[in-house]
């Protein structure tokens, strides 16, 4: 094996026995015991300690042409969102991937880092791993930070970052929240299942679990993904060489990949309100949180 080889994990050998339970935001859940995932790293105290924070940016998509440059209140949404995620105290740097002039002209004028990747890039991690290789400094997590949550939480950023470094035999972790009963029939709002230890099941833009009466269920604890999302940088180097798989394809959803080819994921549940931008309407929305806040 080569030393910056990552391999997929065996199926659990019935050694980890942490549970999966409520966590307070950016509270990473406990090391699973058990080495599933071969690293070249040795577990020491500075364990994937160099973290990047990227926030990939793209001017053509398809449901909002445009969207991270939108203003809220006055300020790009790209520019809200950068200014939460500086917040975070385990970033060692932070920058936006785009492949857009106008979304590099405009970070650039509000102090941020930019990297200019290609327009090849089918999603937002394919993005983050070209603008990995274009940093000139070594890190050991990618952080990958939604343009279209204006008013993430920086206590989250450093919630998934402690539950990759915590978690040795996982390459990829992220976050859930309580799914409200309205959003539960919203493509738009990914929902996820996990497993008793806190790794991820399926991540699906229809409900799960689905009950056979087809109702949802009040009493159920539904979970609603949250897009924010940590890699170990050896693993993203090679995301893009694994072939797409039915399941990504059919729901649309890049993390299915990482979990189609046998790799490890894990979630930490956080107390966040969701306030992602997918459509020009729910900017009104977020304007609307944002004053009832007091936020400028």
């Amino acid at each position: 094996m080569s030393p910056a080889q990552i391999t997929p994990p065996p199926p659990p050998s019935g050694g980890d026995s942490t549970s999966w339970g409520l966590v307070a935001a950016g509270a990473a859940l406990a090391v699973a015991t058990g080495a599933y995932v071969v690293l070249s790293v040795r577990r020491s105290a500075k364990f994937r300690s160099q973290v990047v924070g990227i926030i990939p940016a793209r001017y053509a998509s398809s449901r909002f042409q445009g969207k991270p440059l939108v203003p809220i209140i006055g300020k790009p949404m790209i520019q809200r969102t950068w200014e939460q995620a500086k917040l975070a105290t385990t970033l060692n740097q932070l920058v936006v991937a785009t492949d857009d002039a106008k979304i590099a002209e405009c970070c650039r004028g509000f102090g941020a880092d930019v990297i200019m990747t290609s327009e090849s890039c089918r999603n937002g991690t394919e993005r983050c791993n070209e603008a990995l290789q274009k940093l000139q400094k070594k890190f050991d997590i990618v952080v990958n930070i939604q343009g279209d949550e204006p008013l993430i939480e920086p206590d989250i950023i450093d919630g998934v970052v402690k539950a990759l470094q915590a978690t040795p035999n996982a390459v990829f972790s992220t976050a859930v929240t309580s799914l409200r009963p309205e959003d539960a029939s919203d493509p738009n709002r990914v929902k996820c299942i996990v497993d008793n230890r806190g790794y991820a099941i399926y991540f699906s833009r229809g409900l799960i679990p689905f009950n056979k009466s087809g109702k949802v269920n009040p009493h159920f604890p539904y979970l609603l993904h949250l897009g924010i999302q940590s890699y170990d940088a050896k693993f993203l180097k090679i995301y893009p060489e694994l072939s797409s798989t039915p399941l990504q394809l059919e729901e649309d959803l890049e993390q299915l990949k990482v979990l189609e080819n046998g790799y490890r994921m894990k979630v930490i549940k956080v107390d966040h309100e969701a306030h992602g931008v997918d459509t020009p309407e729910d900017v009104e929305k977020i304007e609307s949180i944002m004053r009832e806040r007091n936020l400028s």
